[in-house]
């Protein structure tokens, strides 16, 4: 896509191209970057095409009801520069007259002079009437809310039944928050002191985890990849809720211990650190190439000692004849993710009620397979980044009623009192505990 006009910043076109690749090759916004652009043009773009993907729903529903003819039938890239110029009108301080400019320019350029004139109507429209923008009101009280915060009717109509009325919408507004990231202090690399005393030097303004001694909450990032702290391994992003699973694991100096959906390592990392460099914790996961990322972690954050890496199926390792035994396991299965929605802004639009069934069934095989590789007397702890109980409280009932070798110890003394429910699993609750959504159980193996 041409840049070669000034009329229109680089930011614009680059969120524009960036749209459409998550639309029409399923690209992961997180993931996304362009190297033709400079970093500031990137993290602007970055963060309209993360907003935009969180606000479709809400940005369409405002547009539509705006347009005079059927919204649905619109050209795509047509609907992606008015969802970025809606978005920027409605949730940042850009001055409308500005930004209405640079999308009708958009417009003209990447379309036709035509479609520029519907961006202004459209957007000039919805700015004069701004203080009587609509409210969904259907009568249908979970697809109002759907719609009012972009999330798909089916999760809301869960959440609701679950939650009530007022804690749903506390956990939509979360989802839709721009993210606060957390990263862990590295003691295999450096320490406490030396970190704040860096971020202090660099006016990076931080808090400290309210949960986790080694743990920093950042608003920003891009100050510490500037400044190597990532790459040079001395700090590891790693959201708060993921080091309470590390800490529900308590891995200790000298153990030797599991992970069986290892990649990318952050858990991994944050088990070699609590190891003090003493022990074994033999890292596996499924594809090749995402094993690599744990070996890529291991070498930047001093922890080669530690960690043996495979790249296999955890079925088929337990299926050997002589698999490994631990004395802990973590497994960390895949999932639906609905802890995550504010740091995955497009994985609302990618899940479907019938994912959580397919799930449901590769978390008991791979729950199954990693009982196999515990030590008799030995841990495993199962973990995920979601809050839905088909794949977190009801996978550990099936589990103990198919393996009476295994009961369940509680989480009290290892994670914060009110992360503690009543049957002793470790659950954290965006919108209650201000960090991702996440589960975790113990489950010591005790064999008659």
């Amino acid at each position: 896509m041409s840049t070669s006009a000034d009329t229109v910043s680089p930011s614009r076109y680059l969120a524009l191209e960036q749209l459409e690749r998550v639309s029409h090759d399923e690209a992961f916004v997180e993931r996304l970057a362009v190297d033709d652009a400079d970093e500031r043009a990137r993290r602007q773009a970055r963060e309209l095409v993360a907003g935009v993907t969180r606000q479709r729903r809400w940005l369409d529903f405002v547009l539509a009801k705006a347009y005079n003819d059927d919204y649905e039938a619109m050209e795509s890239r047509l609907r992606q520069i008015l969802r970025l110029g809606l978005y920027e009108m409605l949730f940042q301080s850009t001055p409308t007259r500005a930004l209405v400019h640079q999308y009708v320019e958009l417009a003209k350029q990447t379309l036709r002079p035509g479609a520029g004139n519907l961006v202004n109507a459209l957007l000039r429209t919805i700015d004069r009437d701004r203080e009587h923008i609509p409210t969904p009101d259907t009568g249908d009280e979970a697809k109002d809310l759907a719609v009012r915060h972009s999330h798909p009717t089916w999760m809301v109509r869960r959440w609701l039944k679950r939650f009530g009325a007022e804690a749903t919408p506390e956990l939509l507004e979360w989802n839709n928050r721009r993210p606060m990231y957390s990263v862990r202090i590295n003691p295999l690399r450096t320490g406490d002191d030396a970190v704040t005393t860096w971020l202090d030097d660099h006016d990076v303004v931080y808090t400290r985890s309210p949960h986790l001694d080694d743990h920093l909450r950042l608003r920003r990032l891009q100050p510490l990849v500037q400044g190597d702290l990532l790459d040079d391994g001395h700090v590891a992003v790693q959201d708060e809720s993921a080091g309470l699973i590390v800490r529900l694991l308590d891995p200790q100096p000298g153990d030797t211990v599991l992970d069986g959906c290892a990649a990318p390592g952050g858990k991994t990392m944050a088990m070699a650190g609590r190891m003090e460099g003493d022990g074994t914790i033999y890292a596996v996961d499924a594809k090749e190439e995402r094993v690599g990322l744990i070996e890529e972690a291991a070498e930047a954050q001093g922890a080669e000692a530690l960690v043996d890496t495979e790249a296999a199926e955890l079925q088929a390792v337990a299926d050997r004849e002589d698999p490994p035994l631990a004395d802990r396991v973590l497994l960390d299965v895949p999932c639906s993710g609905l802890g995550v929605l504010s740091k995955r802004a497009d994985l609302r639009w990618k899940r479907a009620p019938e994912d959580l069934d397919e799930l449901a069934a590769l978390q008991d095989d791979l729950l199954d397979a990693a009982a196999r590789l515990v030590q008799p007397g030995g841990l495993l702890v199962y973990s995920t980044c979601t809050i839905e109980p088909e794949e977190n409280e009801e996978r550990i009932e099936a589990f103990l009623a198919r393996h009476d070798d295994f009961a369940l110890e509680s989480a009290e003394g290892y994670v914060p009192d009110d992360m503690v429910t009543a049957e002793g699993y470790f659950a954290s609750l965006p919108h209650r505990h201000r960090i991702d959504g996440a589960f975790g159980a113990r489950l010591r193996h005790v064999p008659s």
